[in-house]
């Protein structure tokens, strides 16, 4: 009597009592998941599809990733030649006219030398009076002023140069040597030389996560693949305000959960890991506990999460494995087989119950 009641208490058990080892319910039927999603600003529930690896989809994941390139911004506003802005300090020579140039000549302090364009982009200059100069390059200043001078002197000899560049600045932070603001000169400043100019990356950068913001954007650049690959379409021209951040490869980690030989956070090396790469890391799949089948890729993503699945137990899922990229903060979860959820509910029930069971029966007289 006591055992058919144990055994009516065992099968009775609801469905979602299996919460122990439970997996995404590893029906290889499943195809859509209830899932948290950003939807104009608003944190809505929504059915994501759970998408097969597939040779189709690998490749059409790596054709979107070269059509991404398109999005990066132009190289600043396509002007290459230097515009003069506030701050900028400029010097004019006019020869055989000493009086019209810097007071002191070579003896002067460099720091004060020259003359300074103000705030509102102007610069004031003898005979000539204030002249605008803001966004103009030298060679437009130059004749401007020639042309001015020219009213009252003849045939004016005029040269001009930028001493001091202070209004065209950009600001490189994250894992460099000498994170700061690096001052655009008369060469036009490149994502690469930024990098260069503030000392360079740090042995804990991850140049494969380099962020450019610009008028309120954010753009990822792969630093990474420009060195390596030559992909120079990631070696932008900067402009003026740009901030490039360089990421930190503690930030670039993997989650490997579920039946696996060792759960753990997997660091990902220059950028580059893929799903068999990482259940390598993991001592591989427990076969003994875990369904082959129901191996997933969990990717968050900025609030539009995806959710993958390769069936291990196909001939081609190892090729398929290694071709599959994984990002930073994509969690790896092996699925737990029917049997090992089982048990693993009678260990935890079976004492307990067991020993209230007998303790009943004892004061029944059973």
């Amino acid at each position: 009597m006591l055992r058919l009641t144990f055994l009516l208490l065992i099968v009775s058990l609801p469905g979602c009592f299996l919460t122990p080892g439970m997996d995404m319910q590893t029906d290889h039927g499943m195809s859509e998941i209830e899932l948290p999603t950003l939807k104009n600003g608003q944190l809505v529930k929504e059915k994501l599809p759970i998408q097969p690896i597939t040779a189709d989809l690998i490749i059409q994941r790596e054709t979107a990733k070269r059509q991404a390139v398109s999005h990066l911004p132009l190289a600043g506003d396509n002007r290459t030649s230097y515009r003069i802005g506030p701050q900028d300090r400029l010097q004019i020579t006019v020869w055989e006219h000493p009086e019209l140039n810097d007071p002191g000549g070579e003896r002067i302090n460099p720091d004060m030398a020259g003359k300074v364009v103000d705030d509102n982009g102007d610069l004031y200059y003898p005979y000539v009076g204030t002249l605008h100069v803001a966004d103009k390059t030298v060679p437009e200043v130059r004749e401007e002023l020639t042309r001015e001078l020219s009213k009252y002197f003849k045939k004016v000899k005029l040269d001009m140069r930028v001493l001091s560049f202070q209004s065209h600045r950009v600001a490189v932070v994250g894992e460099v040597t000498n994170p700061g603001i690096v001052a655009m000169t008369e060469t036009p400043l490149t994502v690469a030389e930024a990098i260069s100019r503030a000392g360079g990356a740090t042995k804990e950068s991850d140049l494969n996560n380099v962020a450019l913001a610009r008028g309120g954007k954010l753009y990822r650049l792969n630093v990474q693949a420009m060195y390596e690959k030559g992909l120079t379409t990631h070696n932008l021209l900067l402009r003026d305000g740009d901030v490039l951040n360089v990421g930190d490869q503690k930030d670039s980690k993997i989650y490997v959960m579920g039946e696996v030989g060792r759960q753990q956070a997997i660091q990902i090396n220059k950028g580059r890991m893929s799903l068999s790469q990482a259940l390598a890391e993991a001592y591989g799949v427990d076969f003994n506990t875990s369904r082959p089948g129901n191996i997933y890729v969990l990717r968050a993503g900025d609030m539009q999460p995806e959710i993958f699945r390769l069936n291990a137990e196909s001939p081609d899922a190892m090729i398929l494995a290694e071709q599959f990229p994984l990002q930073p903060h994509d969690t790896l979860f092996v699925g737990t087989a029917g049997v090992t959820q089982w048990s693993r509910v009678l260990n935890q029930i079976l004492p307990g119950s067991f020993t209230a069971m007998m303790s009943t029966a004892a004061m029944m007289g059973i």
